[in-house]
């Protein structure tokens, strides 16, 4: 281990998207150092997402509704240089249910009603148009929101990693945390590539934030890491689902999309477990080709490839973000699973604001924001 002891205004721990769109914005004002426990940063949840950017996150969830519309911009129009290709690639959303459960799309209707997401019906002709396997007991009505895409989670990671990089900042992998203590007025955090001390450290560990939590001493957020399986599908030769919508059934949870001329499918199972390098279970992998059979005119002979990640989240299901009550200088960004990579460049910049301005962008708060319902004070 590294021997010398080394400064920064800031210290991240967890080089995933939450910690990689903070030191984006956190590297503008000063030294940014993200510490990775693993060889990869963003190698757990991050990397195994699928990533589907759409403003009706959490059956129209009002708050991450914002935090999307707060990304936007951003994911539309990235900074000059920041990658050399587009970030969203915009692909039709449609909502599915069956004959007996038609009130759900109704319902869904009028919550993207109330949070300004456009959505429209469409019958069964057209909706066979869009995606010709769709199976017949779905093929009643469908409901197709606007605006939603395909993201690029790789591009948006590494232009954040690349710009911390470009500055005096650093990006180190293979540093897992082992020890934190306040040494006069800082924090020094010992890890396995060295000793780091900081101002302030930022507690971005997805799943193991609550053990970092441990090894300062500091009382937990009750992080929940959750299951998620995902499997991908091949489709009959000669057939090309790169045009078909995003399919997503409102009451049964699943969703699928076209990816790299295959399908990709998660039964949407939510399994509590320690943190952990997350694998998918036989019986995961099972529902997920049940549904696709369910809801397409597809036979699933054989599954091409799964994964298995974690989202992380508390138990009201919203971002947990700001300085821990009780330890100066020790700020948490958790609580992101499911909607991290979507809501990344909002949370980037609410983290920063926070840290360097004492307060929410202003953007956000036109939107409707308050620090409440993200502050850290609501779960501890």
């Amino acid at each position: 281990m590294n021997s010398k002891i080394e400064t920064a205004d800031f210290i991240i721990i967890g080089g995933g998207i939450a910690g990689a769109s903070a030191g984006y914005e956190l590297c503008k004002k000063g030294k940014v150092i993200v510490l990775e426990k693993e060889g990869q940063a963003g190698y757990h949840s991050t990397g195994r997402s699928s990533a589907i950017f759409q403003k009706s996150y959490n059956k129209a969830d009002p708050l991450l509704n914002i935090l999307v519309r707060g990304s936007e911009k951003f994911l539309c129009h990235p900074p000059e240089g920041f990658t050399s290709h587009p970030l969203l690639k915009f692909r039709p959303l449609i909502y599915i249910a069956s004959s007996d459960n038609q009130s759900s799309l109704d319902e869904l209707k009028q919550k993207l009603s109330q949070i300004d997401v456009p959505s429209e019906f469409i019958n069964g002709e057209e909706a066979t148009r869009l995606l010709p396997i769709l199976a017949p007991e779905y093929q009643g009505r469908v409901l197709v929101e606007q605006g939603a895409a395909d993201m690029d989670v790789s591009a948006l990671h590494e232009g954040y990693l690349r710009a911390i990089k470009s500055t005096p900042g650093e990006v180190i992998t293979n540093a897992e945390v082992t020890a934190i203590k306040r040494v006069s007025d800082r924090w020094q955090v010992t890890t396995t590539k060295g000793v780091f001390l900081t101002n302030v450290v930022i507690n971005a560990a997805g799943a193991w934030v609550d053990q970092i939590a441990e090894i300062a001493k500091l009382s937990p957020i009750h992080i929940r890491p959750l299951r998620r399986t995902v499997i991908m599908v091949g489709v009959e030769r000669g057939t090309s689902p790169e045009e078909w919508p995003l399919v997503m059934n409102v009451t049964e949870g699943y969703y699928f999309k076209p990816d790299s001329g295959k399908i990709l499918m998660t039964p949407g199972d939510e399994k509590l477990m320690l943190p952990s390098d997350a694998q998918p279970e036989e019986i995961d992998i099972a529902y997920g080709a049940h549904f696709l059979e369910k809801a397409t005119l597809l036979t699933v002979d054989k599954i091409d490839h799964s994964w298995a990640g974690l989202r992380n989240q508390v138990a009201d299901g919203h971002p947990v973000v700001g300085f821990d009550p009780k330890a100066q200088g020790f700020f948490w960004l958790a609580g992101q699973g499911g909607f991290g990579i979507k809501t990344a460049p909002a949370m980037g910049r609410i983290a920063a604001s926070l840290i360097i301005e004492d307060g929410l962008p202003q953007d956000l708060i036109d939107l409707g924001l308050t620090e409440d319902q993200i502050s850290v004070r609501r779960v501890k």
